[in-house]
């Protein structure tokens, strides 16, 4: 039995998550000491794989192995080390440790590449500190911009404060990037986040293209009240403003064909017996399509304009994330479906992602494609996320044969 089975990888997936913040669920953001254990942790795994390991001038984990000549391009693999609060043990960190255990699975059998591999755990995928996602990824695509840098967390602590704190220098985040070197693409598994392979009795799948984003805050602003004394003519509840918004949401993009989801609001002052004078809210839009969702992003915003002058509000508005919708490289998503084809699915399945991964800021640096794992009932962000052994095995099983697909074609 080898040290890189799905057994092993599950395990590793448990000893993770003891890297936490909290005891509710598992949370692990950037440049925190719970990510420099788990950098830690993961770089002896990668050594034990036969990879280099060490970490990049962003804080990221990688594992290098050379290819037959100094010029040789580079396969990447990798998925992501961090964590939104409350999360379970495999979004992201499934995928990396894959990674590793192919690379280790390769050493084992004598493969010789004819080309290098690098594995990659991207060090902050989910923005939960700073609030911007794909930092990580960003870093290495050679698209990390200097704006970020005044970026705040929760504690007023900003990202190059942060930096140096890890133990990084700020000026010398560039260093991270892979712009200019020869790269034959990226691949990334990563549990589906949804329930369609479940809904398929597949445990895998090839993802066709990630949907592209935009995140927003709002704000609506209007008068605190007596809830007794003030008449409903002269009201001006910004909580209800805010009602009407979030209503608008699911209807305009269940009716586009896109998703909308307000995943925060809180009303001020915050009393039982006060009429609510501000009220702050989210929005996560998403689409196939970068047209379709700033489309539906339109209406939106109008309907929250004319809920606003209704009822004598403020509505305002500040953006916070954008990403562009992608589409994975044929030659990259045929090799996927060929690796699955290997372990016994004749047709394998096509989604769509409608999350959001670290492939889309490497589609700036290179070509990518992803593998799709079933997860138990969709579950995701989440404690009770969970994966199937025997499903972790095939795609194991299905993502070397993946490598050695593409290293058949480039040989």
């Amino acid at each position: 039995m080898s040290a890189f089975d799905a057994a092993e990888v599950l395990a590793r997936c448990n000893v993770l998550a003891t890297h936490t913040a909290s005891n509710d669920g598992i949370e692990r953001s950037y440049l925190t000491p719970e990510h420099a254990r788990t950098n830690w942790t993961v770089g002896e795994w990668m050594a034990d794989a036969g990879l280099e390991a060490w970490q990049d001038a962003a804080g990221n984990q990688r594992g290098t192995l050379a290819g037959p000549t100094a010029d040789a391009p580079v396969l990447l693999l990798g998925s992501h080390l961090d964590t939104v609060p409350g999360a379970g043990r495999y979004d992201g960190i499934l995928g990396t440790l894959m990674a590793i255990a192919v690379a280790g699975r390769l050493r084992e059998r004598g493969v010789s590449l004819p080309f290098g591999l690098e594995v990659i755990g991207f060090a902050d995928e989910e923005g939960t500190r700073f609030g911007r996602t794909l930092l990580g990824s960003c870093a290495v695509a050679g698209t990390w911009q200097d704006s970020w840098w005044t970026l705040r967390d929760a504690h007023g602590v900003t990202l190059r404060d942060a930096y140096r704190a890890f133990g990084l220098d700020p000026d010398a985040v560039g260093e991270a990037s892979l712009v200019g070197q020869p790269i034959i693409g990226y691949l990334e598994a990563h549990i589906e986040q949804g329930p369609l392979l479940q809904d398929a009795g597949k445990p895998l799948g090839v993802v066709e293209g990630i949907m592209g984003a935009r995140r927003f805050e709002f704000e609506m602003v209007g008068e605190a009240g007596h809830a007794g004394g003030m008449p409903y003519g002269r009201r001006r509840d910004a909580l209800l403003g805010a009602s009407e918004v979030v209503s608008a949401v699911e209807t305009l993009a269940r009716d586009a064909g896109a998703i909308g989801t307000v995943g925060r609001l809180r009303a001020f002052p915050g009393a039982m017996n006060v009429i609510p004078g501000r009220v702050e809210f989210s929005l996560d839009l998403r689409a196939e399509t970068d047209a379709l969702r700033d489309d539906v992003w339109r209406e939106i915003e109008e309907a929250g304009l004319k809920a606003a002058a209704a009822r004598n509000l403020a509505f305002e508005v500040s953006e916070l994330h954008a990403a562009r919708a992608t589409h994975v490289a044929p030659s990259l998503a045929s090799a996927v479906e060929a690796g699955i084809r290997s372990t016994g699915d004749s047709e394998p399945m096509r989604l769509l992602s409608k999350a959001g991964h670290d492939a889309m800021a490497i589609a700036d640096l290179c070509d990518y494609a992803m593998l799709f794992i079933r997860c138990k009932d969709g579950i995701s962000h989440h404690r009770d996320e969970d994966v199937r052994a025997d499903d972790v095995e095939v795609a194991l099983n299905a993502f070397e044969a993946s490598v050695l697909e593409l290293a058949a074609r480039y040989s």
